[in-house]
């Protein structure tokens, strides 16, 4: 399982033209879920992205988590980040989990997320979706379970 954090100071998801989720200082959060993935991938990501210290303290040092600041989080599921381009010019998305069990693992990941107390917010999986945000920082990681 991969997930592209961006720390924001604002995020949000739009579908069919109207706001579908909001946060406010936070986490965009985009999850791609892989063809082998488990629920041992999911925990892993999940554990990991709300106790990376990439929340800055009065010093801007990188002291603070999610946890620790409370932020809101915005979960969105993105195929798109097992693209290979390793060959020609269209990526291929054969590493990426097929619908349905992406979107069941998708869903328990944001059950997942929801135990943390955080707000937590999302997209609507497989929609066709506009994400605007205001990126803080920027500070973008990848956090990826089979490479961490």
């Amino acid at each position: 399982m991969k997930a592209l954090i961006q720390r924001v100071k604002q995020a949000s998801v739009e579908i069919n033209k109207s706001k579908y989720s909001i946060i406010n200082s936070g986490l965009l959060i985009l999850v791609g879920i892989h063809k082998n993935d488990t629920d041992t991938d999911m925990k892993y990501i999940v554990d990991k992205s709300i106790n990376l210290r990439i929340f800055s303290d009065d010093n801007g040092k990188f002291n603070y988590s999610a946890l620790d600041i409370k932020a809101e989080l915005l979960i969105v599921s993105q195929f798109t980040l097992y693209a290979d381009t390793s060959k020609g010019r269209r990526p291929s998305f054969f590493e990426s989990a097929l619908p349905d069990s992406a979107e069941l693992l998708y869903n328990n990941t944001v059950e997942e997320y929801n135990k943390t107390g955080l707000i937590i917010r999302t997209g609507e999986f497989g929609a066709n979706m506009k994400i605007n945000l205001t990126n803080d920082g920027p500070v973008t990681i990848m956090l990826d379970s089979l490479m961490d």
